[in-house]
């Protein structure tokens, strides 16, 4: 797999969807959890999509229950959850694991393309953020500290790139 293009997933809807879909479009691709310290980050997230998404900016979030068991619920349960707490209308994906064996493909080849701290392969915690140029290529990968906010400069560089 060369770009983030050649991968698919399926929606919190149940529908596959290739991501391909968003060819030429800058993507912010962000694994999720309902009930974690960082769950606000969903607020920014939602303000970042708001802010950019005509401009070329899709905001991709994947739940994921691998740290601390901290997104329990089913897909119906999550979905609900962010629509009613944070108003999140940027598409939410289906839960996923983003480390080990049963990780899934995309977040396999994110971590590959993106190491973090020290060369590390794998996802530290909720909330790492990825973003993806218009050509399907990693520019940058975030910490969950890492405030949404914070990610602007460089998501108005990657859109005007």
């Amino acid at each position: 797999m060369s770009t983030v293009y050649d991968f698919e997933a399926r929606q919190i809807n149940g529908q596959d969807m290739a991501l391909s879909a968003f060819t030429g479009k800058v993507m912010l691709i962000v694994n999720t959890a309902s009930q974690c310290g960082f769950t606000p980050q969903f607020g920014g997230l939602e303000e970042l999509h708001k802010t950019y998404a005509g401009r070329g900016l899709v905001v991709l979030g994947f739940p994921c229950n691998q740290f601390g068991a901290q997104d329990p619920g089913n897909d119906s349960e999550i979905a609900s959850f962010c629509q009613v707490n944070y108003g999140v209308s940027f598409p939410m994906m289906s839960k996923v694991d983003v480390n080990g064996q049963s990780a899934h493909p995309l977040y396999k080849w994110l971590s590959a393309e993106a190491p973090g701290l020290l060369g590390s392969k794998s996802i530290k915690w909720n909330f790492t953020k990825f973003l993806v140029g218009k050509d399907g290529r990693v520019i940058k990968r975030y910490a969950p500290l890492d405030k949404p906010a914070d990610l602007a400069r460089d998501i108005e560089a990657a859109l005007a790139a």
